[in-house]
């Protein structure tokens, strides 16, 4: 493919030396991925990008290996890394490198996104348990093949690998999306996290349905602001509705029980269709009522203008309702008839490390969660606290909630006194523990978080413990657990690794507490 071809889109890039016919063989951010007759994108390092190598010296450093590799192009922002290069190697400079990857990736890799039916997610909590149950209902609903791509990584039925980052970078999206069209996948449902939407990670992707699920506060060490924050997450249903309009009928899909969703209705949807949803909200096009919560399923009836239909899904939590409505509102605007949907999610499997329970036969429940903000704590604990006394009688036992968690390092400290103050109010006993400490002090996260607990909002009795140490945190909560109590291991969820200054070690919160189990037991 031409140099010229793959610029474009970019009418603002300035080709300052070479052939703007060079023929480009591959296209990279990574000078070690390049091959001869490749072009070499020079973009920022980004924060929250947790791939097998991170970039690694100055953008002329990468340039030179780029060229040592055969590179035919280089691509930046920054011209001086440009006035070194040799004269045969082109040398591009653009006012926006992450944007100039992500046009020319998707003229590469030949625009897979306008031959997909492509759903994403956007919101604080719920994205990639809702991305599951989307992926399952379209499944259910006559999609050959459904990919998805966000925190859990890349997969399809038969396929399963991790991405490294909840949106891979744009470059990564576009070959993955070319990987799906070219193995028969019909749709694909992919996370669209804040820094991806700012990061231009999905810059030029054509979808059909963008999902807003919720807003509450997180990502303020990257963004900075609640206002920066939410300025993120709309350049979905703005920037990117734009491109999308280009090539589809672009839809909103708008949880309007959360205050940021009933803004977006109001104040940012303009040009095209927004179907809302919400729980017993008579404002929503579709909604949920008769809501029945269990520690097993819920089940609940969905009503739209196609009529009403009973569900029953077999996970837990009235905030898994709100999930699995965005999923029925998603199946419904790509036209499956609402009666047909309620299967699809019958047999649907919980999404790993979202409300995960561990049962190896002990009188109490242990269940792991993803939750790491203030938002998504509060409503893991108050769906647990009604399942207290699951595995006992009434009147036997102690029925105590019991939240072991912490926050992470080199993230916004803000959250941390606040998620302590939803734990102390919340649960009874509270072990405040590390979860990816990163280069800070673990002393001083716990310790950002302890202070939290301390306010009047705390409930009366409530037990605080500090224990740096995860493992030894978990043992100490399934130790003391009794009859009936229930145990949350809140924050890491599916991951396999606890990030530590030293560098990265394994570690599973579910493995963790099936050890405490067996150790209980023997």
């Amino acid at each position: 493919m031409e140099l010229t071809t793959l610029l474009a889109a970019l009418p603002d890039a300035r080709i300052l030396q070479g052939d703007p016919a060079t023929a480009i063989t591959n296209l990279a951010y990574d000078p070690a991925a390049i091959t001869t007759g490749g072009a070499l994108v020079c973009v920022p390092p980004d924060q929250d990008f947790r791939a097998r190598d991170a970039l690694r010296g100055t953008h002329a450093e990468q340039a030179a290996a780029a060229v040592s590799r055969g590179a035919a192009a280089i691509v930046s922002e920054d011209s001086t890394t440009l006035d070194s290069l040799p004269p045969s190697v082109v040398a591009v400079l653009v006012p926006d490198a992450r944007r100039a990857l992500a046009v020319m990736a998707c003229e590469f890799y030949g625009h897979p996104s306008r031959k997909l039916f492509l759903v994403g997610l956007t919101g604080t909590n719920g994205k990639t348990t809702t991305a599951h149950l989307t992926a399952a209902i379209l499944r259910g609903s006559g999609c050959r093949s459904v990919g998805v791509i966000g925190t859990l990584g890349a997969s399809t039925e038969s396929t399963q690998f991790e991405t490294g980052c909840t949106t891979p970078r744009s470059l990564d999206t576009q070959r993955l999306l070319s990987q799906y069209v070219e193995a028969g996948v019909d749709a694909v449902v992919i996370e669209c996290s804040s820094h991806g939407l700012s990061l231009q990670r999905v810059a030029g992707c054509a979808f059909d349905v963008a999902v807003f699920t919720n807003f509450s506060q997180d990502h303020l060490d990257f963004h900075g602001t609640m206002e920066d924050y939410w300025a993120a997450k709309m350049l979905f249903f703005t920037e990117y509705a734009r491109v999308s309009l280009q090539h589809k009928k672009f839809t909103a899909v708008v949880n309007i029980d959360d205050e940021g969703g009933k803004k977006i209705v109001r104040d940012v949807v303009r040009g095209y269709p927004c179907v809302t949803f919400g729980i017993e909200n008579a404002d929503a096009d579709v909604r949920a009522t008769d809501v029945q919560v269990s520690s097993t399923n819920l089940q609940f009836k969905v009503t739209s203008s196609d009529g009403e239909c009973a569900f029953e899904v077999p996970l837990t939590g009235r905030f898994n309702v709100c999930n699995s409505l965005a999923a029925v509102t998603v199946a419904t605007v790509k036209g499956a008839p609402l009666k047909t949907l309620s299967s699809a999610l019958a047999g649907v499997t919980r999404p790993a490390g979202r409300m995960e329970f561990i049962d190896e036969g002990q009188e109490f429940l242990i269940v792991v969660d993803y939750a790491h903000s203030p938002a998504s704590l509060e409503h893991v604990l108050n769906a647990l606290r009604e399942f207290t006394h699951t595995k006992s009688k009434a009147a036997e036992g102690t029925g105590k909630l019991i939240c072991v968690f912490g926050c992470g390092g080199d993230r916004d400290p803000s959250k941390r006194p606040q998620m302590g103050a939803v734990a102390a109010a919340l649960a009874d006993v509270v072990v405040i523990t590390s979860d990816n400490p990163r280069s800070e002090d673990p002393g001083q996260i716990v310790e950002g978080i302890r202070v939290g607990t301390t306010g009047r909002g705390a409930r009366e009795g409530v037990e605080v413990k500090v224990e740096v140490d995860r493992r030894t945190a978990i043992e100490y909560a399934v130790g003391r657990a009794g009859k009936g109590d229930v145990i949350v291991l809140a924050g890491k969820g599916h991951e396999k690794y606890q990030l530590l200054k030293e560098g990265k070690v394994h570690f599973d919160d579910r493995e963790v507490a099936q050890e405490a189990l067996a150790k209980l037991k023997a």
